[in-house]
């Protein structure tokens, strides 16, 4: 299925290469140098996804992924010279689904936009989930509490459908990275963990007394099984 898909790079061949290879996947391909003129190409024509650059000159990546999550769920890529893990879970934090480090093959982050536009809402499931005081909305990638949003990224959200719709089952962070993030997702167990810590953040009346998201030592993370109960 073809989509629309913006590229961002202040590098001229990075983008011509990039264009290229998603062209050839059939997607319709928008470009972007820097970031002020990404968030208008994104405000304007209303990508699927957005392959982002980190490092560019004014207002990096970073920076646009923040305002693009204040206003848009697009799903976003990361462009990174950086191969820290810090740096890379501080993309992941920001609200991106995927990161590429550079350098890269053409072919390697096309086959990442294609894992990434499988993973989009609304593909699989209930349009609704409630459990306790917590509404999944699958369908507009929502998460509200007591009827209020909770501004989930969509890599919260997806670990937490994840485990929601299977409450009490024990998820170990492989299992989370291939089910949520994708299979093709070139990640760490320290990713899980703070997706997990954001997530509780925003979800848990208590953060350091989780009622829905369980720790299970050892094994991994669950859906509280009475939750509903407890509520």
């Amino acid at each position: 299925m073809a989509h629309k898909v913006l590229v961002v790079d202040d590098d001229p061949n990075t983008v011509r290469l990039v264009k290229a290879y998603l062209q050839r996947e059939g997607h319709t391909v928008f470009t972007a140098s820097d970031g002020v003129e990404a968030l208008e190409t994104a405000r304007t024509k209303r990508p699927d996804l957005i392959v982002l650059d980190i490092m560019m000159p004014g207002m990096d990546g970073i920076e646009v992924c923040e305002a693009l999550r204040q206003e848009s769920d697009v799903a976003v890529i990361m462009l990174t010279a950086r191969t820290t893990d810090e740096d890379k879970l501080k993309g992941l934090n920001t609200g991106a689904d995927d990161y590429v480090t550079k350098p890269f093959s053409p072919g390697e982050l096309a086959a990442r936009v294609r894992a990434v536009l499988r993973r989009l809402p609304g593909e699989r499931g209930p349009d609704e989930l409630r459990r306790g005081d917590l509404l999944l909305d699958f369908r507009r990638r929502d998460a509200l509490r007591d009827g209020q949003p909770l501004g989930l990224t969509r890599a919260e959200f997806k670990i937490l459908g994840v485990l929601a719709l299977e409450p009490g089952r024990v998820f170990s962070r492989e299992q989370l990275i291939e089910k949520a993030l994708g299979l093709d997702f070139d990640g760490y167990e320290r990713t899980v963990d703070a997706h997990i810590r954001n997530l509780r953040r925003k979800v848990e009346p208590d953060s350091a007394h989780p009622l829905y998201v369980k720790t299970v030592y050892g094994a991994g993370y669950s859906f509280a099984e009475k939750a509903d109960e407890e509520q």
